[in-house]
């Protein structure tokens, strides 16, 4: 499945879904000669028992067939966490980072078989700045979709829609990225729908010409007066179909087709706003990552995630730490979810910003997660650099770097960063939204509400005492450690007694203080961490502190979440 709706109906499009060719290399150099195994695509190589802490590089390679000369269009949803991609044994593409899509064009295929190979890393190295041993699993492979198109010489490569509201009326605009890879110079235009309504006609724009081995951008706007809003309660969706015509013919010679929302986010004082309308977020912090499957999480699976959430009374999802799968944005979507989403960077000392490849990796991934999923209604939070460096000026430095570099491609959406540099960050000043990681009755001392609520209270006074105060505030992290079916009499920690009282004290104290507007609870799932550095502080490898575990069977936990999540108002 590549989205939950068809994106086109005039560009052919295959999910190349299935048994890939395999085999594991000692370096990535050079093409393998043989292969010796099959792995199904998309995939964790950590799914094959002969491959379960696999870590290395790892060889894929799928023929196609093309029944005329054609512009093939290959896009990676996700390879973990390098990929470097030949077709016909020609090196075509190198791609950093496992959460974030890229695409190649490989111009006059000609008729009859080729060969794709893709080589993945999910090593450990200097030249990784962002994948690093982490209190999460770095798996291998395909682990998302890989898609074939076929595409004429000018194509849609991106259209993006901003709605926006004024005067009691709603608007939107719209560009649309247009792409000539040939060496011709073309005359084009576009018309755009939404559902059934003409918001663009082919008659209503002058032609371009869009010059050999360029892009445009074609820019439109458009005033509404009916309007179903995007909302929690009534997650309404249209159908963005834009088409792209060559002057002297009639059919269209490309398509893209979105689904978007009428919906806009904004801050006021310390309230976060959707549609003019203060939300309270009650949200887990989820990682991609099942027993079995690892972080290539069927859609049926995910659906489960989503149905437990739900039924926990949450209304909220944040995509800790990485980009997440467009098509489980897809369902946020779909069921009114809203979505804190963030780039690829958790828990790094200013040494390990200082990387040389750091920088850009960073920026490389923020570019590629907004322009991929901009269109989606469901995200209304953009984060960056949870729990890194923000107490030193070098620090410093990156987050106003990154957060302009996000305000530059959208200005729709509050930013924020998730912090736990207690009583010395130095960044407060550059968020829409404070963000703070507590974990109050797990690391500290606090046992009892009363002490919980009065360690929150200093807490806030020194929130007060920054560039942050007035603004609004999420505990972004909070919780505790359970083993699934672990009971203690004692209530000791790593009991699922113990994460119950911690929870419950905790979503007593944030709930009910006028300045948080929202909480994420750490986290929903347990999932696996590596055992570099990790292993010997997570029990069974495993970062235990979810609400239910791997195979996604609720602890005691959940009663409680369900409980308060379930008497407070969105």
């Amino acid at each position: 499945m590549i989205r939950m709706f068809d994106q086109h109906k005039v560009r052919y499009q295959k999910e190349l879904e299935g048994y890939w060719e395999f085999t594991k290399l000692q370096s990535k150099d050079e093409l393998p000669k043989s292969y010796d195994q099959k792995l199904f695509v998309p995939g964790c190589w950590e799914s094959n028992i002969q491959m379960i802490d696999y870590r290395g590089y790892g060889a894929y390679r799928k023929t196609i067939t093309v029944d005329s000369t054609s512009n093939i269009r290959l896009s990676f949803k996700g390879v973990s966490h390098t990929a470097d991609v030949y077709f016909d044994c020609k090196h075509v593409a190198r791609h950093y980072n496992a959460f974030t899509e890229f695409s190649l064009v490989v111009p006059k295929v000609g008729e009859g078989e080729h060969e794709i190979v893709v080589i993945a890393d999910n090593t450990f190295t200097e030249e990784s700045a962002l994948h690093i041993p982490n209190d999460y699993y770095c798996y291998g492979g395909l682990v998302k979709p890989v898609v074939l198109e076929t595409i004429a010489d000018v194509y849609i490569k991106n259209v993006s829609f901003t709605p926006g509201f004024s005067n009691g009326k709603w608007s939107s605009n719209i560009e649309i990225v247009l792409d000539n890879i040939s060496n011709k110079s073309y005359k084009l235009k576009a018309a755009v729908f939404l559902d059934d309504e003409t918001v663009v006609s082919k008659n209503d724009n002058e032609w371009v010409e869009l010059l050999p081995s360029s892009q445009t951008v074609l820019k439109f706007s458009k005033d509404f007066e009916d309007v179903r809003e995007w909302n929690a309660k009534s997650p309404s969706l249209y159908m963005l179909d834009v088409r792209l015509f060559e002057s002297e013919k009639e059919a269209p010679i490309d398509d893209f087709i979105e689904r978007v929302g009428f919906r806009t986010v904004s801050v006021e004082e310390n309230r976060i706003l959707l549609n003019g309308k203060p939300v309270f977020i009650k949200g887990f912090n989820r990682h991609e990552d099942f027993a079995s499957s690892g972080c290539s999480i069927p859609m049926q699976l995910a659906a489960i995630d989503m149905d437990l959430m739900k039924d926990m009374n949450a209304n909220s999802v944040r995509t800790c730490h990485y980009p997440n799968d467009e098509r489980f944005l897809d369902m946020c979507d779909e069921q009114g979810i809203f979505v804190w989403e963030e780039n690829h960077a958790r828990g790094f000392s200013l040494e390990q910003m200082l990387n040389p490849n750091f920088e850009k990796q960073c920026e490389d991934c923020i570019s590629e997660m907004i322009t991929s999923h901009y269109n989606h209604p469901s995200i209304i939070i953009w984060g960056i650099l949870n729990e890194c460096a923000s107490e030193t000026p070098q620090g410093r430095r990156m987050y106003e770097k990154q957060f302009a570099q996000i305000k530059s491609m959208d200005k729709s959406r509050p930013v924020t960063f998730a912090t736990c540099r207690h009583f010395k960050d130095i960044c407060l000043d550059l968020v829409d939204i404070v963000s703070v990681n507590i974990y109050y009755g797990w690391y500290g001392e606090e046992q009892c509400l009363e002490e919980i609520e009065a360690s929150y209270l200093k807490e806030l006074q020194w929130i007060s005492s920054t560039e942050g105060n007035g603004k609004p505030v999420i505990i972004s992290e909070f919780g505790g450690g359970a083993i699934y079916g672990y009971h203690s009499p004692a209530r000791c920690k790593w009991s699922e007694e113990r994460q119950y009282d911690i929870l419950k004290n905790t979503l007593s104290v944030y709930l009910n203080r006028p300045e948080i507007c929202g909480a994420y609870i750490w986290q929903f799932a347990d999932c696996r961490v590596p055992d570099e550095k990790w292993g010997i502080i997570r029990p069974r490898t495993m970062n235990n502190k979810g609400i239910v575990d791997e195979y996604r069977r609720p602890k005691l936990s959940y009663s409680v979440v369900k409980e308060y999540f379930g008497y407070k108002q969105a």
